[in-house]
């Protein structure tokens, strides 16, 4: 059977029976999970193998958003809290070395949390560079507010999670640090000139464009395509992602039920598609906008399914490392007693 171009969600805590057949049918290439899909890590490592035994591949993607500070759908009392991208960059005006040795253990301490119960994707790091008076969506999920800082940093965020045995997403390509509204509720428009966003924005996504799965931005560039969010802009994906920046890995949408985006939600996947996405992202769980997300996508085919196993081949065991050093660090960061 083929694997269908989508990612999708589910309502709760385990697959209902209507979720286990769409999944038959649709067979998506993998699963995303959010704090109303977690429970306890039996829990959860139940609703990873369930997913995968539905789907018939043990290697399936289970994705999650667990970045620390504002973001972890992971939380106490059964996991960790880490924390905020931002904490790093802080760090890292005192002591650069150390800054880059306590993200890349801390993410890999974060990867044992998510490799324990069966995810085996991150949707981190984020590779947004926030600007002055940009919406606060990014804020202190940024790991600074210069290019050259949040490309360092993400590198060895990116570094700790794969080295944890579970593979990166760079978001939100091209860049939604400079976003006036939140693309939650709103399409953001873009109106700097080129040569700024390649001087800033964009540097990040081509300074780690060998990651092999990337997130889009539902944000209009009117510099490149004045008509469509990035997501939907062939322009912006050939001229942009895949030739200027050199991108070749697998690209999925950010969540095509967000409210920056129109039309049905058929559409809105056929349109992701046919602009050079590979992969479509449907988080809320809602089955009938799940099945029209799946028709829209289609199956996954030619480059995007060369893309999507080479991804998956990325994804190894996880590496020995030092566990008390990487709580002590963990601990440092959120101020508390190692």
């Amino acid at each position: 059977m083929s694997i269908g171009a989508v990612i999708s969600g589910c309502k709760g805590t385990s697959l209902t029976s209507q979720e286990v057949s769409f999944f038959e049918r649709t067979n998506p290439w993998g699963l995303i999970l959010f704090a109303r899909n977690i429970e306890s890590p039996d829990q959860v490592s139940s609703l990873t193998q369930a997913f995968r035994e539905v789907v018939g591949r043990s290697n399936a993607p289970v994705l999650i958003d667990q970045e620390g500070g504002r973001v972890q759908r992971m939380t106490a009392p059964h996991w960790r809290k880490f924390p905020a991208a931002n904490k790093f960059s802080v760090l890292y005006d005192s002591d650069p070395v150390k800054a880059l040795k306590y993200v890349r253990l801390i993410s890999h301490l974060l990867a044992k949390d998510l490799y324990d119960v069966g995810i085996n994707v991150d949707c981190l790091p984020v590779l947004d560079v926030p600007q002055p008076g940009s919406h606060e969506i990014i804020g202190d999920r940024a790991y600074g507010v210069t290019p050259e800082r949040v490309s360092v940093i993400a590198r060895a965020a990116v570094t700790g999670l794969t080295e944890g045995g579970v593979l990166g997403i760079i978001k939100h390509i091209p860049g939604h640090g400079r976003a006036m509204s939140d693309s939650h509720l709103a399409l953001p428009i873009v109106d700097t000139p080129l040569e700024e966003l390649i001087h800033g924005d964009f540097l990040p996504f081509a300074a780690l464009a060998d990651i092999p799965m990337a997130m889009t931005a539902h944000v209009v560039y009117t510099a490149i395509d004045d008509k469509q969010p990035a997501t939907m802009s062939n322009i912006v994906i050939s001229s942009l992602i895949r030739d200027s920046f050199g991108y070749d890995g697998l690209l999925m949408t950010d969540d095509l039920s967000m409210h920056a985006l129109s039309g049905t939600f058929e559409q809105r996947a056929a349109n992701a598609i046919a602009a050079g996405c590979d992969i479509a992202l449907h988080c809320n769980g809602d089955q009938a906008e799940g099945e029209a997300v799946a028709e829209g996508a289609g199956a996954l085919s030619g480059k995007s399914l060369a893309r999507a196993e080479y991804a998956l081949s990325k994804c190894c065991n996880p590496r020995t490392f030092d566990v008390e050093a990487a709580e002590a660090a963990l601990a440092e960061m959120m101020g508390e007693t190692a």
